[in-house]
């Protein structure tokens, strides 16, 4: 498959599974609707799906969303599977991706500098 292709396929299932998510049809109770689905990369022959899940919640509520969504991977495929026409529907597999968080805490820490910065200035005059 073209990877054009793949990216609009990955684009596709991320908006799908958000959905799901969002609509609280995942009955599991660790599965929040404060978890984004980031990316999903797919392997060339669309037999696995990597999806980054993250969230501005505890790392440790991260962890069990994920694992509620690993556990209904099985019900978050078929359910996708009935809506989109392709050969062969990706196994999925769900990450915690913590990147987003750490890029906020570290515009966070770097607004901090900048303000005691300005304030060393301040001072100083």
């Amino acid at each position: 498959m073209g990877e054009y292709r793949l990216i609009r396929l990955g684009e596709q299932l991320r908006e799908e599974i958000s959905q799901l998510i969002l609509r609280q049809q995942i009955k599991d109770p660790r599965v929040s609707t404060f978890l984004t689905i980031n990316h999903v990369e797919i392997v060339r022959d669309l037999s696995y799906a990597k999806v980054n899940v993250s969230s501005f919640l505890p790392d440790e509520q991260v962890e069990r969303g994920v694992a509620g969504l690993q556990s209904a991977a099985g019900f978050i495929q078929s359910t996708i599977a009935k809506k989109l026409r392709i050969r062969q529907f990706p196994k999925l597999t769900f990450v915690a991706d913590k990147s987003i968080k750490q890029g906020f805490e570290m515009v966070k820490k770097l607004e901090k500098l900048e303000s005691e910065e300005a304030s060393a200035k301040l001072e100083n005059q």
